[in-house]
Parts: structure tokens; C-alpha cells; sequence
């Protein structure tokens, strides 16, 4: 699964981002952020576009998981 190392942007840069790797992997991505705002907007663009979203928090940072 392709994984996005998103951390140190501010919103909405990793939300754009996930959207853009979801077209090219449909399937699923991981999306790894560093603040709480990230982590909301990726994992609630997530839900809205219908995948199963799993949000695990290590070290200061989330791995956010969005599968079909």
C-alpha cells in the first residue's frame, strides 16, 4: 500500500495530496500527518468518499490507513 509521508504540512496540502494518490491507487493509502487538523480533514475526506478509515497515533504523528 502506498504510503504518503505528509508530515509538516498544513491543510488542506494533505488532504489534496491523499485525493490525488487515491485515483492512482483506488484501493487504499496511508497518509502519515503530524497535527490534529490533518488528521480530521484526511480521515473525514476519507469516510466521505466511502473507505473504511483507521487512524493509529505514534510518536507525535498519525498513520492514518484508508481501505475499501
Amino acid at each position: 500500500m502506498l504510503e504518503l509521508d505528509l508530515t509538516g504540512l498544513s491543510c488542506p496540502e494533505p488532504v489534496v495530496k491523499t485525493k490525488r494518490a487515491l485515483k492512482e491507487n483506488p484501493q487504499g493509502v496511508v497518509s502519515i500527518v503530524d497535527n490534529r487538523a490533518a488528521l480530521e480533514n484526511v480521515s473525514r475526506f476519507g469516510r466521505a468518499m466511502g473507505y473504511k478509515v483507521n487512524a493509529v497515533e505514534k510518536d507525535g504523528a498519525w498513520r492514518i490507513e484508508i481501505t475499501k
